[in-house]
């Protein structure tokens, strides 16, 4: 266990603030977690911007005063670097990061720059085979931007059998994708994967995880496809908010564009991204986000936190990174 205070930053692709409406499954689905931290109010765009009094909703500008839809390599990017990817580039690029981005994501990715701080991080999804048969290679086909972060920063990656053993989580929350394409990994609950990742968490100053089925729905726009993600989502940071030291820790949750939460159209939107933020610091990252306005703020705001909680502990004597 880390000594210090440590920071669960949750990557949801594909989840907008939208307006209350019969379109919207963040407030069409049964979603007590939401409900029960935003005191009665729906993950939605007439609840952002307040303090309740566990969490902390912020609507964070996604388009960066680039125009056209919000896309994920730029949004990603964004948030792995806190540099402004779509202004860089001219233009907001989805799919994968091209030449440009990958080149900021090697010079500023989030956990290449902890590192250099003696700050430890670690990526909590656990990866198929293939990538580890790569790895070999050196990376040389197109990877999110998450891949790479972790690649350039030279951190290991957790593989099936790490979730196997409960030392990761798969992308999916609940592996029950996993049996589709030919791998024996028993299903999980989403409040067990929670857990997991909590207790994944106290061996580290940050540790990341990434959720994109939300995107995927978003792009299907079928309700009850749509409403099944958002309930599988809620369960599962329920289990991550219980099961985490709040007292201690800080947790941060946000998306890098809108998508999911209009069910009428199969594109992303130009909503604000939803900031949900509890814990130790919420009153330090509120006010660093509040005044930006824009996911560019997302990795600063966290660096900011654990520089300034883990000072004592920024120093070469102290650093350590455990492996999965």
């Amino acid at each position: 266990m880390i000594k210090g205070m440590a920071v669960v930053f949750i990557f949801i692709d594909g989840i907008g603030l939208g307006s209350a409406s019969s379109s919207n499954p963040f407030c069409t689905a049964d979603t007590p977690f939401f409900s029960k931290i935003l005191e009665g109010n729906s993950l939605c765009i007439e609840a952002a911007d307040k303090d309740y009094r566990t969490f902390s909703l912020l609507a964070l500008d996604a388009t960066l005063g680039v125009e056209g839809l919000p896309q994920s390599a730029t949004g990603q990017a964004t948030l792995f670097t806190g540099e402004n990817a779509p202004s860089l580039l001219g233009y907001h690029l989805h799919g994968f990061p091209n030449r440009e981005l990958q080149e900021l994501l090697k010079e500023k990715g989030m956990f290449k720059r902890l590192r250099e701080r003696f700050l430890n991080a670690t990526f909590a999804n656990a990866f198929r085979p293939f990538i580890f048969d790569e790895l070999k290679e050196g990376f040389k086909g197109s990877y999110s931007c998450s891949t790479l972060v972790n690649y350039y920063a030279g951190l290991p990656f957790r593989s099936l059998h790490d979730l196997q053993e409960g030392r990761a989580v798969y992308m999916d929350i609940t592996n029950r994708l996993l049996p589709e394409m030919g791998f024996e990994i028993a299903a999980v609950t989403p409040q067990q994967a929670g857990e997991r990742l909590a207790s994944i968490s106290r061996d580290y100053h940050l540790t990341f995880y990434e959720h994109f089925i939300t995107d995927i729905a978003g792009h299907k726009g079928v309700p009850a496809e749509a409403e099944e993600a958002v309930k599988t989502l809620d369960a599962f940071l329920a289990a991550v908010a219980a099961s985490m030291d709040l007292q201690n820790d800080t947790l941060l949750i946000t998306s890098d564009h809108g998508n999911l939460e209009n069910t009428r159209d199969r594109v992303h939107t130009y909503n604000p991204v939803p900031a949900l933020i509890a814990g130790k610091d919420r009153k330090r990252a509120t006010f660093f986000l509040g005044k930006q306005k824009d996911i560019c703020g997302v990795f600063p705001a966290l660096q900011d936190i654990l520089l300034t909680l883990n000072s004592s502990l920024t120093t070469p004597a102290s650093f350590h990174n455990r492996q999965p």
